[in-house]
Order: structure tokens, then C-alpha cells, then sequence
């Protein structure tokens, strides 16, 4: 029987990873595979557990490097000061080693055994977000948008991995991925503003006259959602049903972005978040059942 202080630490170790952020990391990973793969009519089901795996230890190293770094800063914030570091379930040694050791193995093993680019962008992914998005959350409001590069890197990894390089297909999800971040954590900022003003952190949200600044960022960045949504099928990737879908979707998006930009209240804010959680798995799994029922 294992002792309860060891599957207590790693629970830790799992929390530490943000499974959530992970799996979104390992669905957009996927979708990028998957439409290259469509795009060349080529799919290796071992080459795609590879990158899989390579995907989520990668992930799994950024958050937890991510939370080695901002171990102070949550220990201010209400809302992240029970995570593992700053609770004291783990010490910043022990996450520092771990998210070293996962990072490494997950950019080797794509870069060794699914491809060099792939492993490339997941090394870019790691440093801009650690070594550029994270210390600019104290010095500058343009953070979110710089932040929103390397969570928009994913999909193109996964493209990488099934056509050996980029083409308009993979941008194109980059910048659904890209424009869809800013509303998403806008919304987010908006409803724990006084958290990240005790945490020191420059979120537009959070700072003195930002309510304007805030509303621009979430209403234009949704209508480029709304635009990047539908790139896919005028590239030809998808069909009509995938059209009319990402369509009503993105409408729908834009509404709750309308709402939350004139009301920079929680409860509107509250709801274009969970609109936005909502938004993206919809958008992929019509993107999907459109190639599978009418591709």
C-alpha cells in the first residue's frame, strides 16, 4: 500500500502540471495533426502517440516552470494561493527539478522521434512563455497579447509533425488559437482583477482607466476569432457544414464578447468565459465531424 504523504505529493506534482491548460495543449496538438494529416491524406497512429506524449510532458514542464517562477506572486493572490507551492505541499526545489526533467524529455522526444520542428516550437513555446510572457505580466499590459503566441503554437507543432512543415492550414489555426486567448483571459482578468492587483500583475482589467482598453481587446479579437474560424474552409480544408457551424459559433462568441465589453461587471464577464470554454471544443468537434461525415 503506497503511504498517503506520497500520493499526497503527487497529487501536488499533478496539480502543479495545470492538467486543464495541459489538455487544451494536447487538443489543439491533436486538431493540428489531424487536419495536416487530412491535408496530405497521410496519418502514422504511432508517430501521433508520440507527439502526444513529447505534447504532454512539454506542457506539463511549462506550467510547472510557470508556477516555480510566479511561486511568490500566488502566494498573494486568493485564488492561486493554495497550489502547491505556495501552500508548502511542495518546495520550489523539488518543482524546479521536475519541471526541468519533464520539459527536457517531452522537447527530446519530439525532436528525436516525431520531428525537428516539432520539437523546435515546443522549445519557442517554453521560452517565450517562461523567459518573455511571465516577467512581462509585472512591467506591461501588452502581456496577454505576447502570451498568447506561445498558446497559439500547439497546433502548428501538430502540423509540423504530420507533413514534415507549415502551410495556410496551420496558420490558420494558430490564429484562432491566437485571437481566441485574448477574450478568454481578458474575461478572466475582468472577473479577479483585485486578485491580480494584489498579486502586482499588469492585467488591463486591473489597471487605472483600463475599462476602454479592455472592452477594444475583447470585441475586436473576437470578430478576428470569428474571421480565423472561418479560414478553413475558404482554404478548402473543410466544407459547408463546417462553415455554417464555425459561423453561428463565432456569432455566438461575439455576443457574449458585446455584453461583457459594455458591462466589465463579473457576471457578464463570468459568462464570456464559460462561453469561451465552451466555444473552442465546439468549434474543433464540428471542424472534425465535417471531414469525417462530409469530407
Amino acid at each position: 500500500m503506497i503511504p498517503r504523504r506520497w500520493t499526497e505529493k503527487w497529487g501536488a506534482f499533478w496539480e502543479l502540471t495545470k492538467p486543464g491548460i495541459s489538455m487544451m495543449v494536447l487538443v489543439s496538438t491533436s486538431i493540428g495533426y489531424y487536419l495536416g494529416s487530412k491535408s496530405i491524406g497521410v496519418s502514422d497512429g504511432g508517430l501521433f502517440l508520440l507527439l502526444l506524449a513529447g505534447s504532454a510532458l512539454s506542457a506539463a514542464g511549462v506550467a510547472t516552470l510557470n508556477e516555480y517562477i510566479e511561486r511568490h506572486i500566488d502566494g498573494r493572490m486568493r485564488r492561486t494561493q493554495r497550489r502547491p507551492l505556495p501552500s508548502g505541499r511542495l518546495t520550489a526545489r523539488e518543482a524546479l527539478l521536475f519541471g526541468t526533467v519533464v520539459s527536457v524529455a517531452g522537447i527530446g522526444l519530439l525532436t528525436l522521434f516525431v520531428h525537428p520542428g516539432t520539437g523546435l516550437l515546443a522549445l519557442i513555446t517554453l521560452l517565450t512563455y517562461i523567459f518573455v510572457y511571465t516577467p512581462l505580466k509585472r512591467y506591461t499590459t501588452w502581456n496577454t497579447i505576447v502570451g498568447a503566441i506561445p498558446g497559439a503554437l500547439p497546433p502548428l507543432g501538430g502540423w509540423m509533425a504530420a507533413t514534415g512543415g507549415l502551410a495556410p492550414g496551420a496558420w490558420a489555426l494558430f490564429t484562432i488559437l491566437f485571437a481566441w486567448q485574448i477574450p478568454h483571459f481578458l474575461a478572466i482578468a475582468t472577473i479577479y482583477r483585485d486578485d491580480y492587483r494584489r498579486g502586482g500583475l499588469l492585467m488591463l482589467p486591473a489597471v487605472d482607466d483600463g475599462e476602454r482598453a479592455t472592452a477594444w481587446h475583447i470585441v475586436l479579437f473576437s470578430l478576428l476569432t470569428l474571421g480565423g474560424s472561418l479560414a478553413p474552409a475558404l482554404l478548402n480544408l473543410t466544407g459547408a457544414a463546417y462553415l455554417l457551424g464555425a459561423l453561428a459559433l463565432g456569432i455566438m462568441f461575439l455576443g457574449y464578447s458585446v455584453a461583457a465589453a459594455r458591462d466589465q461587471a463579473a457576471g457578464p464577464a463570468r459568462r464570456l468565459m464559460f462561453a469561451s470554454i465552451i466555444y473552442l471544443p465546439a468549434l474543433l468537434a464540428v471542424m472534425v465531424a465535417d471531414l469525417e461525415i462530409f469530407g
